[in-house]
């Protein structure tokens, strides 16, 4: 039995792929310093051949991976801040992503980025905060979202092993998370949801570090509302079959996710449940308001955020 944080999880699956497939490489800045945590000592167990501190320039390191992942290699890219990813969206999408398609599966890129500290912290204002998923997940794109240290090691090991581009934000919020871990850790197939809690009336659906606060609120609610929590884990594919099972057994669903209203992934969770699975009463999103940058003060940054009084609220809402 051990405590296991959610940066060390990463970190670990890294070490764990770097030493298991040869082919496995890391590129980003600070990397060997280990300044975001997920590459601390990984250069010096395994050289400046394989971890590679790269200038500050995300558009070089991105289009070098590309190239050593089409020449067989696996390699990583650590992103310091998520708004980095819009600088190189076109590297990602519109050749990354499309290279095995365009080609008829003779060439691939399995690349994998990793975004330590993503979505909103306090005070970090609006040039750091965004939390992209769904911008990938609509361009299709592999995007994992994992909510707590198994999940990080399980599905990080997947993603370096697919053999397609895979987008992996780690929320700030989920970083100084810990787990008691009294099991062997292994892989975690991408496209499986994972159900935290199981319930009755409303399954709220909950990304990344969202998890834990409706976890939080389904045990405040729970002598009014039996609450099921469904994580989704990976956004894209989604589980839809989890999702009907879980809607199957309540009939009613909120979504909170920290990405913007429009165009967003609990917009696209309600979409397809009102399309294709049972539901008894209007489904309800938390968001993050439209057309909004973070401020830089924390009162303010918080108020924008998706969290526990709009959760309760909506809960509330769809019993009625």
């Amino acid at each position: 039995m051990s405590r296991l944080s959610y940066t060390k999880a990463l970190n670990r699956a890294l070490a764990d792929e770097l030493a298991e497939d040869p082919a496995v490489c890391v590129f980003g800045e600070d990397i060997g310093a280990g300044m975001a945590g997920p590459t601390l000592g990984l250069l010096d167990r395994f050289g400046p051949g394989r971890v590679v501190d790269t200038p500050l320039s995300e558009q070089a390191f991105t289009s070098m991976a590309i190239g050593a992942a089409l020449s067989g290699r696996r390699p990583v890219l650590e992103f310091q801040i998520p708004s980095l990813l819009f600088l190189v969206f076109e590297q990602l999408v519109n050749q990354a992503h499309k290279f095995s398609l365009m080609t008829g599966g003779q060439a691939g890129v399995p690349l994998t980025c990793l975004v330590p500290g993503s979505g909103s912290r306090d005070g970090w204002a609006g040039q750091h905060s965004d939390h992209p998923y769904s911008l990938f997940a609509h361009a299709g794109i592999k995007t994992v979202v994992p909510a707590t240290p198994t999940d990080a090691y399980g599905l990080m090991r997947s993603a370096i092993r697919d053999p397609d581009p895979v987008v992996v934000f780690a929320p700030a919020a989920a970083l100084p998370v810990r787990e008691t871990v009294t099991w062997e850790l292994a892989p975690i197939p991408l496209g499986s949801a994972r159900v935290h809690r199981e319930g009755t009336d409303v399954t709220v659906v909950a990304v990344g570090h969202l998890v834990h606060d409706a976890l939080a609120v389904a045990q405040e609610v729970a002598d009014e509302i039996s609450v099921e929590v469904l994580d989704p884990r990976t956004l894209h594919p989604f589980d839809w079959e989890a999702l009907a099972a879980s809607l199957e057994r309540t009939g009613r669903l909120v979504v909170i996710d920290d990405s913007n209203r429009s165009c967003g992934i609990g917009g696209e969770v309600l979409a397809t449940a009102a399309e294709e699975m049972r539901l008894i009463a209007p489904p309800r999103r938390i968001t993050r308001p439209d057309g909004t940058v973070l401020p830089f003060a924390p009162q303010l940054d918080r108020a924008l955020q998706p969290g526990r009084e709009q959760l309760r609220h909506a809960l509330r809402t769809v019993m009625k």
